[in-house]
């Protein structure tokens, strides 16, 4: 599913970039070094991934020395005193046989590594998402910018067109005030869209810690098609199976059932298999100073049957019974993100691909209709404001159009998302899009 919704959706021959505009392949790679939410779940996967080393020494033996040294003084109140060192080193192992509550803590290491791997995944899929989006809005503002530009400068030449026929008398002031307002309105958007603009590179500036350079832009001519497959259902199923938020979900469900598990452990017997040798040096007797040294050995199995704590460990089994209902609430919810996300994304870009054709289609009769506005104005059956509103509504269109593209591309990365299926394969597939 993840490898041919992009190449259906954007159906088109792939071609490299320019080399003086930076791609979406160059944006991401500069945001895998620099951005700190994805340097954060690098560290967050890291530390993560520790905890099945630290449930496994559970199950393991523990070695350890432990040994005293004395200085003892005796006084008997007669001759027989006397001052003297004793010293004892002891080697002891410890190896659990049944430790119930260790067992659970190792499988909830497992599961809390891969919770750990779901997370960090889910954390590369929001980047991949989160550059498309910066890139294309930037691009989005570019175009908006562009387009008010070329209105201001068709609104200007149309400005100066309605002085020249006033002076010589063939029109009214009013041609002349209806240009001069829409000339200070386009002034007015031309300032609003470069405040825009930057605003939208600053944001791409925050993921990549630089300032971006020169965008590649799409190709022109790009047709956009249906994504495989057309259906809703396959995508719900995905996300209900592959979304990363519910996979996490559910092991968060399995950690709390084993958490039960561990709680109720507090009840079971314990056993252990322990050894040790020790070395001894002290005197003789109380009242002789010759010192003895001796070595002894043991090796047995000693047992544990906790009776009674307090309650503490009814409490902390209903505690976790709670926490284990919790987490099944929050798979749920998880579930039903993922599939409204699904469903948004997917309506998304249906949507955006209805609105690309209809705009492409409105694009060419904009600009009919203001070819044939100023056919009418040099005839003397059109006025001054038919050529602006014309004007208008195409460079209208156009932003529309453009927008609705980058809004089409960018809901196909979230429906992947959403379903779980994204990856930078993904990405580089949409930078294949791009030229100079």
């Amino acid at each position: 599913m993840r490898k041919t919704l992009l190449a259906s959706l954007l159906a088109a021959v792939v071609l490299a970039p320019g080399a003086h505009a930076a791609d979406l392949r160059q944006i991401y790679n500069d945001a895998l070094v620099n951005d700190p939410q994805y340097a954060s779940a690098r560290a967050a996967l890291a530390a993560g991934q520790e905890r099945l080393p630290q449930g496994r020494a559970g199950l393991l033996p523990t070695l350890g020395l432990s040994g005293s040294k004395t200085r003892n003084e005796i006084d008997n109140g007669g001759s027989n005193g006397g001052n003297f060192t004793s010293s004892n080193y002891a080697l002891t192992l410890s190896q659990p046989l049944f430790r119930w509550e260790n067992w659970q803590q190792y499988e909830q290491g497992k599961l809390l590594v891969a919770a750990a791997d779901a997370q960090f995944s889910q954390t590369q899929q929001d980047l991949i998402v989160r550059v498309a989006q910066a890139y294309f809005d930037i691009l989005g503002a570019h175009d908006t910018l562009a387009f008010i530009r070329a209105q201001k400068v068709a609104i200007s030449e149309q400005l100066a067109s309605a002085r020249q026929n006033f002076e010589v008398g063939t029109a009214t002031i009013t041609d002349t005030h209806e240009a001069q307002a829409r000339f200070d309105l386009a002034v007015a958007q031309e300032f609003a869209a470069e405040n825009d603009l930057a605003i939208r590179r600053a944001a791409l500036q925050q993921i990549i810690g630089k300032a971006p350079a020169e965008l590649a832009t799409l190709r022109p001519g790009l047709r956009l098609s249906m994504p495989a497959p057309a259906q809703l259902e396959p995508w719900l199923d995905s996300a209900q199976q592959q979304n990363y938020g519910v996979i996490g979900q559910q092991l968060a469900l399995e950690i709390a059932r084993r958490e039960i598990s561990r709680n109720r452990a507090g009840h079971y017997p314990k056993l252990d298999l322990v050894a040790s040798r020790s070395h001894t040096r002290q005197p003789s007797s109380a009242v002789s100073n010759t010192m003895v040294a001796g070595n002894s050995n043991a090796i047995g199995v000693q047992w544990n049957i906790p009776l009674f704590a307090g309650f503490a460990v009814t409490s902390r089994v209903r505690e976790s019974i709670a926490l284990e209902d919790q987490a099944r609430f929050d798979l749920e919810t998880a579930r039903r993100n993922a599939m409204q996300s699904v469903r948004q994304a997917f309506l998304g870009v249906n949507s955006g691909l209805a609105q690309v054709l209809a705009l492409e289609a409105a694009e060419i009769s904009s600009q009919s209709a203001l070819d044939s506005n100023k056919l009418g104005y040099q005839v003397g059956v059109r006025v001054n404001i038919d050529i602006l509103n014309a004007q208008q509504q195409l460079f209208s269109t156009r932003r529309d159009l453009s927008k609705a593209r980058y809004d089409t591309i960018v809901n196909g990365l979230r429906l992947q998302s959403a379903a779980g299926t994204l990856q930078e394969q993904d990405l580089l597939q949409v930078n294949g899009l791009l030229q100079q």
